[in-house]
């Protein structure tokens, strides 16, 4: 016997691809310009027309992505009751009131959890053996007047007193660093920009280890130490990959 309510959702989405059809067909899709460019790989010479789009800050390329988005979304108008429908569904089937497994760490329980009506998770902490929670982030009052906030890793300092934690606003996986002091709630004056959003603590509780991504190509290249309190200017440079094919991370042994 054919389940309806399985079908119900697919024949949704194959009913909105059908209505593109009947967009508004006196708008003309964008055709993207094509300026030879000649690359050359182990010795095999090839030819990209395309290629002048990879120049993010260009002026043509985002004018022609923003042509792109205007044709879909003339192309896709008379779907939109049906959008917001799907949207509707979809979102009713989301528990939108959860909470991950907690972690143990040097005394406390770490997790995160959601609240109804909210976009971002609100990350937190309890004593071990205690019901009294610790909000460290609410993701939902710091992404306020941003069009784009992601939270990247985050690390407690072995005395439990600061959470250093990363932050992108542009989506381009660029995290800058951040540190709260989680007595008070105050962050402090450190800010280290472009990293790969990870911290490692060194023992003392003042001294970190970071990755630098380069700024053109965003390989992961660097692994730079910082202490708290200093200029990042003055960072001391760890280790430096200079294979150009090769990426850096770096983690904590469980020995410390």
């Amino acid at each position: 016997m054919v389940n309806m309510k399985k079908l119900t959702p697919l024949f949704a989405m194959m009913l909105l691809f059908a209505s593109c059809q009947t967009g508004d067909k006196s708008v003309n899709p964008p055709v993207a310009k094509k300026i030879p460019y000649e690359i050359v790989t182990h010795g095999h010479q090839r030819v990209d027309p395309y290629y002048w789009m990879n120049q993010r800050e260009n002026p043509d390329v985002v004018a022609y992505l923003e042509a792109e988005n205007a044709y879909l979304k003339s192309m896709m108008k008379d779907t939109e009751p049906l959008q917001e429908k799907l949207y509707t569904e979809i979102r009713s089937r989301i528990k939108e009131s959860d909470e991950s497994v907690p972690y143990p760490e040097n005394g406390y329980e770490y997790y995160s959890r959601t609240v109804p009506g909210e976009e971002y998770s609100l990350f937190c902490r309890k004593k071990t053996g205690s019901a009294v929670e610790e909000i460290m982030l609410d993701i939902n009052s710091m992404a306020k007047g941003y069009a784009y906030y992601g939270v990247g890793g985050g690390s407690v300092s072995p005395d439990n007193k600061i959470l250093a934690y990363s932050v992108d606003t542009v989506s381009r996986r660029n995290y800058s660093i951040y540190f709260k002091d989680l007595s008070t709630g105050a962050l402090l004056a450190d800010v280290i920009p472009m990293t790969t959003g990870g911290v490692v603590w060194g023992n003392d509780n003042k001294t970190i280890f970071y990755v630098v991504r380069n700024e053109t190509t965003l390989r992961s290249e660097k692994i730079m130490r910082h202490t708290l309190g200093t200029e990042v200017s003055d960072d001391d440079l760890v280790y430096f990959e200079e294979d150009e094919t090769f990426s850096v991370n770096i983690s904590k042994t469980k020995s410390g």
